[in-house]
């Protein structure tokens, strides 16, 4: 990132280019927790990544029970020996026998890998939280936030717990009389994991843009009040159609991904291997549908040919959708005075990300899905959501209502200098208009 300018540096530049500087005039003492929340996000990106890991070397159904605290993986001969047995137990062995113990323990040390990195990742999360609060470094407005993170993180290793479950039953498929955990409770996980993700990346931006000293929350309300007064209506206008879309691709992200989930929980990765058609059919109607599914919607999660072709579809569209909402926001007649630096970095990013996610599925699909491809094809995803999270925040300056908030932090979390509250008021009510 480049040096912030001096205030009269900023107050130079075109009204839109100085909004994001207006919260950065003054040191911010809680620069250290934004920095721990989006690194604590880091941990949850590389927690997502060994878990998809986990799941394309089918290592997930290796450990067949679940402590809290986890605890240390076998370690003499007859400890493996045990473990092992204990494994031969539920029905995945029984299509896996040829499995030696030096296979067994590669599966089991990735699943084993998996679930302590979960732990770390809460305590990552639980101890810098405690430390923060009891010396009151936790920004004002947003104790609820970590309040609503650590219940996350706790409901992520339960939802972990209860799918795995579901594969140590006889769940078996008759189509490949083969054992996996249930489809929905795999995109349940991913999904709480992704959202876990989203959430504190949206968290740690907004912590480290808020102004939490007296006098820079003065005077970027004062600010506040002159530069919104001063774009022209077309232009705020613009910045807010184009925060909607990027609101629009994130969230059209996560229903991707989502439906990766089910495209990985079906293994439909390895079927119909072919692009843009599906085995020389745009929409294969006869294979979409399984009679045998009731009630009928099931179609819509567990028939390999809907899935594939659910996820095709919404993968494009997020693609297509990223990419025009960049053009939108960088070739507009509005853009150069409704769009910031920052967002249009942000905005450059998304769609060239987009982009090359949708090229990277495609390369993976039609080398049926091999581990390295599909492993970075997982992390792809969390670069476009990442993307979508920073552009829809560095927009926030469109949105009245989001404005007031920041507003109201700063106010809140400058009132313990002693800050008058004339002023900021005054500015809240000049953002709502």
């Amino acid at each position: 990132m480049p040096p912030l300018p001096s205030p009269s540096a900023a107050a130079a530049l075109s009204p839109t280019a100085a909004l994001p500087y207006l919260t950065k005039l003054a040191a911010n003492p809680h620069a250290s927790v934004g920095k721990w929340i989006l690194g604590t996000g880091g941990l949850v990106a590389g927690m997502v990544h060994v878990g998809g890991v986990t799941r394309l070397t089918k290592s997930g159904l290796s450990m067949t029970d679940w402590k809290p605290l986890g605890g240390l993986p076998p370690l003499t001969a007859a400890e493996w020996e045990a473990e092992f047995d204990r494994y031969k137990q539920h029905p995945e062995w029984q299509q896996r026998r040829s499995m030696t113990l030096d296979d067994f323990k590669y599966i089991f040390y990735w699943e084993w890998g998996h679930r302590m990195l979960g732990r770390t990742v809460g305590l990552a999360f639980a101890a810098p939280w405690a430390y923060f609060a009891m010396r009151g470094r936790i920004p004002a407005g947003y104790h609820g936030r970590m309040v609503t993170l650590f219940a996350m993180g706790g409901t992520q290793g339960l939802v972990g717990w209860w799918m795995v479950k579901s594969g140590l039953g006889d769940d078996r498929r008759d189509d490949r009389h083969e054992i996996r955990v249930s489809p929905y409770r795999l995109a349940a996980h991913l999904g709480m994991a992704v959202a876990t993700y989203g959430t504190l990346v949206y968290t740690g931006l907004g912590i480290l843009s808020v102004p939490h000293d007296a006098a820079a929350a003065t005077s970027a309300s004062s600010k506040l009040q002159q530069l919104v007064q001063s774009l022209p209506s077309s232009a705020m206008a613009h910045a807010r159609k184009l925060r909607v879309g990027a609101v629009g691709v994130t969230g059209l992200t996560f229903a991707t991904i989502l439906s990766g989930a089910f495209v990985a929980g079906n293994d439909a990765g390895n079927a119909y291997n072919t692009f843009p058609k599906m085995n020389d059919q745009w929409i294969p109607r006869e294979d979409m549908v399984d009679p045998s599914l009731e009630p009928r919607w099931r179609n819509m999660f567990e028939t390999t040919a809907t899935v594939q072709w659910n996820h095709r579809v919404l993968g494009t569209s997020t693609a297509v959708s990223a990419l025009t909402l960049a053009g939108l926001g960088l070739a507009h007649p509005a853009a150069r005075s409704a769009v910031t630096p920052q967002a249009r970095r942000g905005l450059q990013v998304l769609g060239g990300v987009a982009v090359g996610q949708m090229s990277l599925g495609v390369v993976t699909l039609l080398n049926y899905v091999p581990l390295g491809l599909a492993a970075a094809h997982q992390l792809g995803s969390l670069a476009v959501l990442t993307s979508g999270v920073y552009v829809a925040h560095s927009l926030r300056y469109a949105s009245p209502a989001l404005l007031r908030g920041a507003v109201r932090k700063a106010v809140a979390s400058a009132s313990s200098g002693g800050v008058g509250k004339g002023a900021p008021a005054m500015a809240i009510k000049a953002a709502a208009k």
